[in-house]
């Protein structure tokens, strides 16, 4: 009796074995999804960073969840990847929202707002401000779910054919500038340009432009804007951060799995972290290279600092005032901005100036 009771045991063991293996393999489908960057792979910080999440996403999953980046030009156009995926034509890219904002100005605040918020803030108010909620609000309507996706930080204000000392010497001037802000410059008398990061040295080389800006020391050392303009200005005060999205196919992220939303999220985190912190290590053995190279560093003046955020100021209440997202949004992040500031004049910024002053001088 007792050799049967085991027998009719073991056979119900195999039983639940057989069962439970198949609901097993359900819960972890494969995928095989496309990623559309705007980056050259020349790139390798932005571009590095897509080829970091599809490396994560396939250890997180065993490889059942695989990934394939696609430099800018490669299925589309770097400036188009927006649109490629709202219309799947790939589950996935990488990108600036910002330059798309003419579908919608309220795209400027998911990358950079002039004058905005640096790269902890835009965390942070993206995270615990609501900033978050409200973007998915915007890529929603284009059929798309966002995911922060790293931080350039603050950047270089551009490369300059020639001294712009007055605000009367931007008067003219065709510059290479990104996204929204080029909505302020226009103000000021400059001719904005918005060109993928392929095609501005030539154009510079050219004299199509007389000034182009894109991140800062690294990356513009390997566009060699240096060989065309010498004079390097800072800061990019349109950018003071400047935050990539991946963006995913609405349809596609709702048919993922729980938890292959929350490996993608993850996953995604890591590699913004890992693309910030990258460009932290590699800034400032760039900027000594580009000085060695004939880069001459000069600040914008404040008369062009406070006239440019004059211009700005106008610009949103122009826009806010026919646009109720970009005025919610900017409400948002103003209020956010103005609160956080109270607190990093007297801790952050005084510690970063005083180790600033007392940095050795080489």
């Amino acid at each position: 009796m007792k050799r049967r009771a085991f027998f009719k045991a073991a056979g119900g063991g195999v039983a639940a074995s057989a069962l439970a293996a198949p609901a097993i393999a359900q819960s972890m489908p494969e995928f095989r999804w496309r990623l559309a960057a705007s980056w050259p792979k020349s790139l390798d910080t932005l571009y590095g960073a897509c080829d970091y999440l599809a490396k994560r996403m396939a250890e997180i999953t065993d490889n059942k969840f695989q990934i394939r980046a696609f430099a800018a030009g490669e299925i589309v156009p770097g400036l188009q990847v927006l649109d490629a995926v709202q219309n799947n034509t790939v589950e996935m890219g990488h990108t600036a929202g910002y330059y798309y904002w003419g579908k919608d100005p309220s795209f400027t605040f998911t990358t950079a707002l002039p004058f905005g918020l640096n790269s902890r803030q835009a965390e942070a108010w993206r995270m615990h401000a609501g900033g978050a909620e409200l973007l998915n609000e915007l890529f929603a309507q284009y059929n798309c779910y966002g995911i922060a996706m790293g931080n350039t930080g603050a950047q270089m204000g551009g490369w300059f054919r020639n001294e712009i000392k007055t605000v009367d010497d931007l008067k003219g001037l065709k510059f290479r500038i990104g996204g929204f802000a080029g909505t302020t410059v226009s103000k000021l008398g400059v001719v904005p340009q918005q060109i993928a990061a392929g095609d501005i040295y030539p154009a510079l080389e050219k004299g199509t432009l007389d000034a182009t800006e894109w991140i800062g020391p690294y990356d513009d050392e390997k566009l060699g804007f240096v060989k065309i303009a010498k004079n390097y200005y800072y800061p990019g005060w349109w950018e003071g951060s400047a935050t990539g999205h991946l963006l995913i196919n609405l349809e596609q992220w709702n048919k993922l799995p729980k938890h292959y939303q929350a490996a993608l999220f993850a996953a995604t985190g890591e590699a913004g972290l890992w693309m910030t912190a990258k460009y932290d290590a590699v800034n400032p053995p760039a900027m000594k290279r580009l000085i060695a190279a004939g880069a001459k560093v000069r600040p914008f003046s404040r008369p062009i600092m406070e006239a440019s955020y004059k211009a700005a100021t106008e610009v949103y209440n122009e826009i806010s005032a026919a646009n109720p997202r970009f005025k919610k949004l900017l409400a948002s992040m103003t209020d956010f901005r103005n609160d956080s500031y109270l607190w990093w004049q007297m801790a952050e910024m005084s510690f970063d100036s005083f180790q600033a002053r007392m940095r050795p001088r080489t």
